[in-house]
């Protein structure tokens, strides 16, 4: 089976990509994080994931965009609902991308991530699968938490230390 994969950051791509690989999936993966705040750290986890995909021979297409303005535009009347926002709206590009390219499947790496809404993410996946004709793969990659932050320490990889947007960062250093 051909995947295309959405990739939001090195250290995350690890363990989906050795999973699916070692169960025969020809993985590609996709760069495409307008949530990712500030610029410089879009850059870092841009830069790790390059770095990642060079070491483990792993196609990439990335799409470039820091639609910055965009993300803000659609999240800031209600910053408590963004993660909905923000995982429809990559997965979209993704199973877009994979109708265009012609890949029979898509995921991604956010269902490797503890802290992020499994259910959600699979209800987005499955609408977006059937609108763009192509099939959710939903495998749940929290088992190998653990080993994929050790192996990217491994690695050298940049690791962050927030989700990416605005308020993740705010809610990672500002304490309540």
């Amino acid at each position: 089976m051909k995947l295309l994969l959405h990739i939001c950051c090195g250290p995350c791509a690890i363990y989906p990509v050795k999973e699916l690989r070692s169960s025969g999936v020809d993985v590609t993966g996709f760069f495409y994080n307008h949530n990712i705040h500030p610029y410089t750290e879009y850059k870092l986890r841009m830069a790790a994931l390059k770095k990642y995909a060079e070491m483990v021979q792993l196609e990439v297409h990335y799409r470039e965009e820091y639609r910055l303005e965009e993300f803000l535009s659609q999240v800031a009347g209600e910053p408590q609902a963004r993660c909905a926002y923000c995982y429809r709206s990559r997965l979209e590009e993704t199973a877009k991308t994979a109708a265009l390219m012609g890949f029979p499947s898509f995921s991604s790496t956010l269902l490797y991530s503890r802290y992020q809404n499994q259910e959600l993410i699979r209800e987005f996946g499955d609408k977006l699968a059937e609108r763009y004709g192509v099939k959710f793969h939903y495998q749940d990659f929290r088992s190998g938490w653990q080993e994929g932050i050790d192996l990217s320490k491994e690695m050298g990889l940049y690791r962050q230390k927030y989700c990416g947007c605005i308020y993740s960062e705010k809610e990672r250093y500002v304490r309540k």
